[in-house]
């Protein structure tokens, strides 16, 4: 070990964020210790554990002309890099391109809004323009005939990213294992209780997304949980081309509620289809709307017309989002999968702890990226490192 690399680097929560950050805290800090301490990793099931059930794409949402947009910049090129081959924080696929084993894929996808692009949130305000615009390779608007009934404008990505969310989070674990870190199951109630247990821990990084409210330690109401129900259906025989999302009010309501939210997303490798959806800020039912369910399959499909009659749908699971009371059910047609969004309000918490004596080791807290934290991931797991280096820095004052 150099004398500038942590003994050991502690990282509570095991989702997307606290597994990327594993990967580049490691490259950086290749002699420390690195333990990731969760009561759930890849390939659970459980009402607790949120990262699985993401639809998950890239389609940035945000608009701050600052950091954000960076850790959503930073994580398209991650993405390209892993899926051409390259070497990202010492990850590499064997297999590039499409059907690699990372579960990544390159896809078009058209976007259509409810409002004019000037009601909504897409366009940064310091420049008004949408930033990543290049990036993706030329947004396209829609012509009239290509809009579904209700839009009313619309884009097309000729390029941007789709994520097989089961397959990817196995391969980030993966990656973290052969650079040597450690999984820990276990169940804590607070930050003290994990550093009691690790008396040699270094630093922590606090990924708990929704479990930051629940940390007695930590206690953040600015959390709440978002639900959302989601369909997963059987892919078409026809492979598709696109994703499709279509946002009646979402990208301009502030409180980013729309339950009439609908979006169509093939997954890579045979992972079907995530049909959705809606997001309800601070919704704790826990029953499932089988009137919203029919009304996703019907928006799916005449949004995007090769998946299909809806009757024809083969349904393979049902996700929903609730709070902490939850229920899991098998049916017959699929699976009742309960999962929560963790929101935040004021965005993402990505800094250094403020309270210096709260504990006797700095920590740097990575959550609440809604739903953004896989295209937000490996923009904040760098940050995650620089705030690291900061807080082990000699001028830190702890």
């Amino acid at each position: 070990m150099t004398a500038s690399d942590p003994e050991h680097i502690a990282i509570l929560g095991a989702g997307v964020i606290g597994l990327t950050s594993s990967i580049v805290l490691a490259h950086a800090y290749p002699s420390s210790k690195i333990t990731i301490i969760a009561k759930h990793f890849p390939g659970d099931r459980s009402i607790e554990y949120t990262s699985p059930w993401a639809g998950a794409n890239w389609s940035s949402m945000a608009n701050d002309n600052g950091p954000l947009e960076k850790y959503d910049l930073v994580t398209f090129n991650r993405f390209g890099e892993i899926m051409d081959g390259k070497d990202v924080h010492g990850c590499k696929v064997q297999r590039k391109g499409e059907g690699n084993e990372a579960g990544l894929g390159r896809q078009e996808m058209w976007a259509v809004l409810g409002a004019p692009i000037e009601q909504t949130n897409l366009l940064t305000p310091q420049t008004g323009r949408i930033w990543y615009d290049e990036l993706v390779g030329g947004l396209r608007n829609l012509t009239n005939e290509e809009l579904p009934e209700g839009a009313v404008f619309g884009l097309e990505f000729p390029s941007t990213f789709r994520i097989n969310t089961q397959v990817y989070l196995q391969w980030l674990q993966s990656q973290a294992l052969s650079k040597g870190v450690k999984l820990e199951r276990r169940q804590l109630s607070s930050i003290r209780e994990l550093l009691a247990s690790h008396p040699d821990t270094s630093i922590l990084l606090n990924a708990t997304g929704l479990g930051a409210l629940k940390l007695e330690d930590v206690r953040d109401t600015n959390m709440y949980p978002t639900r959302g129900q989601t369909v997963l259906v059987a892919e078409p025989k026809t492979p598709m081309k696109r994703m499709y999302e279509h946002e009646q009010t979402y990208y301009s309501s502030p409180k980013r509620i729309d339950p009439t939210t609908t979006y169509v997303f093939p997954r890579t490798l045979g992972g079907g289809v995530i049909l959705g959806g809606s997001r309800q800020d601070n919704d704790w039912s826990n029953e499932w709307d089988s009137e919203l369910e029919a009304q996703i399959l019907e928006r799916s499909c005449k949004l995007a017309p090769e998946l299909g009659k809806p009757e024809d749908l083969q349904i393979i699971a049902r996700n929903i989002g609730l709070r902490r009371e939850y229920r899991c059910m098998l049916w017959v047609s699929g699976a009742l999968l309960i999962r929560m969004i963790a929101s935040r309000k004021g965005g993402p918490r990505i800094e250094i702890e403020k309270e210096t004596q709260k504990w006797n080791v700095a920590v740097v807290h990575a959550y609440g990226h809604s739903g953004a934290g896989y295209q937000a991931s490996w923009g904040t797991a760098e940050r995650v490192l620089e705030l690291v280096q900061k807080a082990l820095s000699p001028s830190a004052k702890l």
